[in-house]
């Protein structure tokens, strides 16, 4: 695997703030590839996170998406997201042609979704940007997820970009999309039909020499919290922030309540993903900070944060900080040390990059020297004896194995050998000194040029 940027420049522009600094804002959740989009889904004391995925070569400029598929990432502390990789991607949608004129073929158009759950099956409403809104279905979140009509779902005439879905407490399913209208429609129960007539709302819609009170742009967020409807969104453009407008009912009427997030210079858009999950609210959207830590020039690369929600007594919700200036959220669970972690489960990392194979599924890949991943509230009970890592490599390095900062406690090195190939993987076992309690955990990368080695995954014994 190629690293995103030039051999050397990784650690000068990385390094420009300590992680711990970056764990102190509303960091990108997210490193080793660009994501938007979010659409998290708690099911069965999980976060499923559906993003779409901005291409390392998206060219310089606004406008130059470069997405072609959709990603998926799991959490069950809210600061730890596994990487499960590809989950649907533009060509599972054999009626969407990819000589479209005028949207990059299938270079582009796998842009934001949502997935929901019922009745056992899942569901996930994919824009194919310029052809329309399909729908996925598979029999659990990580699919695989097949095109039940061969068709779109709601053709392309309808502002169709950006599906949200939400289900009432009468059982009613209702599809919301739009930009820069609001639109929407009844679903039957079987989620693959339309119960109705498509609307366009009437009230949240852009209508020539007349004022927009709305500020709408895309990205709806449809939801009930507390006996009260939200239509979250992202507003105005460019630059775009988070609105929000509350509403009687699931089709309104919408008023606007103001701004969960302001825009700021520092983005040309945002996207939120709203939900609630274990006791507490947040908010999921984006920015370019990573785009940005690497060049001065704008690509559509762009970087999925997430920030705690707050609400007032009267459900209105309390303005954040943009996300760079917020304070990051704490982890709501811990890790356990002793189970095996997939080490494409990050709460930080840098240089580092995930792939696929057969064997293994996801592994983490371009590691080079200095380059390192750190994992949030590691619960190592009354201690560890050993440290065991799955590698596969055709040269060496080692892994320092640190506490809570990348200079910490320095708990045992881990020497990686040769395997016989980059796919070929071999278990390492190495004493670590006894610690207890709960700590970040640094896995530090060392060795000479060059990449080092793949690792699949880790746990102490």
């Amino acid at each position: 695997m190629k690293k995103l940027i030039l051999p050397g420049l990784t650690a000068a522009i990385l390094f420009m703030a300590s992680p711990q600094e970056h764990l102190n804002a509303q960091t990108p959740i997210i490193q080793t590839k660009f994501t938007a989009d979010p659409a998290p889904m708690v099911h069965k004391g999980t976060v499923y996170l559906y993003t779409t995925h901005d291409e390392d070569y998206a060219p310089e400029g606004m406008a130059g998406f470069r997405m072609k598929e959709w990603l998926l990432y799991t959490s069950t502390d809210m600061v730890n997201w596994t990487d499960h990789g590809t989950i649907a991607n533009l060509y599972n949608f054999k009626w969407a042609d990819p000589a479209v004129s005028g949207w990059g073929g299938f270079e582009n158009g796998a842009w934001a979704p949502q997935c929901i759950e019922r009745n056992g099956k899942f569901y996930l409403y994919c824009p194919v940007q310029g052809r329309g809104i399909g729908v996925l279905v598979a029999d659990n979140p990580f699919g695989p997820f097949t095109d039940p009509l061969g068709k779109p779902l709601i053709g392309a005439e309808y502002d169709s970009i950006d599906p949200s879905v939400l289900i009432d407490d009468d059982g009613q399913a209702y599809l919301y999309w739009g930009n820069p209208n609001l639109w929407y429609v009844k679903l039957n129960e079987d989620m693959i039909s339309c119960a109705g007539e498509i609307t366009k709302d009437k009230l949240i819609r852009k209508v020539e020499n007349q004022k927009d009170p709305y500020h709408f742009q895309e990205g709806p967020w449809a939801y009930k919290k507390n006996g009260h409807y939200y239509m979250a969104y992202a507003s105005t453009c460019c630059p775009e922030g988070i609105g929000y407008a509350m509403g009687p009912g699931p089709v309104g009427p919408w008023e606007f309540k103001g701004y969960i997030m302001k825009p700021n210079g520092k983005s040309s858009g945002n996207h939120p993903g709203i939900i609630d999950y274990k006791g507490k609210s947040y908010v999921f959207g984006f920015n370019y900070r990573l785009n940005f830590m690497i060049t001065d020039k704008h690509h559509e690369r762009r970087s999925i944060c997430v920030a705690e929600l707050e609400y007032n007594p009267d459900g209105t919700i309390k303005e954040l900080p943009w996300w760079d200036d917020g304070v990051g959220v704490e982890p709501v669970g811990t890790l356990n040390p002793y189970k095996r972690t997939e080490a494409e489960t990050m709460a930080w990392s840098q240089g580092l990059k995930t792939a696929k194979d057969d064997e293994s599924g996801m592994y983490v890949t371009s590691i080079h020297n200095r380059d390192f991943l750190q994992v949030k509230a590691v619960d190592f009970g009354k201690g560890a004896k050993t440290f065991e890592v799955r590698a596969a490599t055709i040269t060496k390095g080692k892994i320092e194995i640190r506490l809570d900062d990348l200079d910490g406690t320095l708990l045992g090195v881990c020497d990686i050998s040769n395997t016989g190939g980059w796919n070929t993987w071999k278990t390492f076992v190495t004493d670590v000194e006894k610690v207890g309690g709960v700590h970040d955990l640094y896995l530090v990368f060392r060795g000479g040029d060059g990449e080092m080695f793949n690792i699949d995954y880790w746990r102490f014994k």
